[in-house]
């Protein structure tokens, strides 16, 4: 019965939020972006409320959180209540405090790791598709090798080698992560490079990477956006794992994958908190996949 008045309560808040927020974007926004809000389905407007929430919580975390990140309040495991909203974790520290700071740290090293693997990724993979020849070879070849090796296993290696700081952990899962990117930029370049603006442009004179930044990349950024949300959710459960197996985030610092790991204990005693931070990583994975779905489905020029 429990669960039965969960799902409909959730049901309800997905409804409304969705509702809501449609309405509201198409009064707010801008004469020429209202038809684009106006055929938004519910899941998209859902999904974008879900990840404007968690940026406005990030960024506004030490203004929100009741207490410091890593100050100790009182006994271990204190139940919910005031001021402990959510209680204490293993330390005493305040529960609430750590998820919301967990949004900042975890939120923006994923963000970040994933803006440099896209930079990578991309910019060596249009580079061998306009290269073609030896440089395409050598790049897809040991980009081949790299994949070959599965993502967890191959972060789990470099980061024993190499150490558990956050430079080398966005480092590693950028450079991990860039392998898929690539892919897909060396295949959306190599039917751009054969077009009749890019011969024009060489006739010009261009270099190469004036043809990337100027005449490829712009072609090529609806589906490298589209694969840039699935990549972010695929990088934030990386780092969210690592984080649980103890070589992602390092203590102090709040991070939803390693709360879930501290907080374990309280699973076996009917305790739902380590449920939370596990869960505020579902919630921005569905909403992100919900907005890249509808952004999918709108650079396909489908119509229904």
């Amino acid at each position: 019965m429990t669960i039965l008045l969960s799902v409909l309560i959730g049901l309800g808040l997905f409804f409304i939020i969705g509702y809501s927020a449609r309405a509201g974007l198409r009064v707010t926004a801008p004469a020429q972006y209202k038809p684009t809000f106006r055929d938004m389905p519910l899941t998209a407007s859902f999904g974008l409320t879900v990840i404007v929430f968690y940026i406005v919580i990030a960024i506004f975390a030490q203004a929100i959180a009741p207490f410091g990140e890593g100050e100790v309040m009182g006994h271990q495991f204190l139940p919910w209540g005031s001021p402990y909203y959510l209680g204490t974790d293993k330390l005493g520290r305040d529960m609430l405090t750590r998820v919301i700071y967990g949004a900042r740290n975890t939120v923006g090293i994923a963000f970040a790791t994933t803006a440099l693997a896209f930079f990578l990724g991309s910019v060596l993979g249009i580079w061998a598709a306009l290269g073609g020849g030896w440089i395409d070879q050598i790049l897809s070849r040991f980009i081949d090798a790299l994949m070959a090796i599965p993502e967890l296993i191959f972060s789990l290696l470099l980061l024993t080698i190499f150490g558990t700081s956050v430079l080398t952990l966005i480092l590693v899962i950028a450079c991990v992560a860039s392998t898929r990117i690539y892919r897909l930029a060396r295949s959306v370049a190599q039917g751009i490079v054969v077009t009749d603006y890019i011969e024009a442009a060489r006739l010009r004179g261009e270099g190469n990477w004036r043809l990337i930044w100027r005449e490829i990349l712009p072609n090529a950024m609806a589906p490298l956006v589209t694969e840039f949300g699935l990549r972010f959710c695929f990088v934030f459960l990386s780092i969210s794992a690592l984080s649980f197996l103890g070589l992602g985030i390092k203590p102090p610092t709040a991070d939803w994958g390693s709360m879930v790991r501290e907080n374990a204990t309280l699973i076996t005693f009917g305790d739902v908190t380590p449920l939370l931070p596990a869960g505020a990583i579902a919630l921005l994975t569905v909403a992100v996949n919900f907005v890249v779905d509808w952004l999918l489905y709108r650079a396909s020029g489908l119509k229904e």
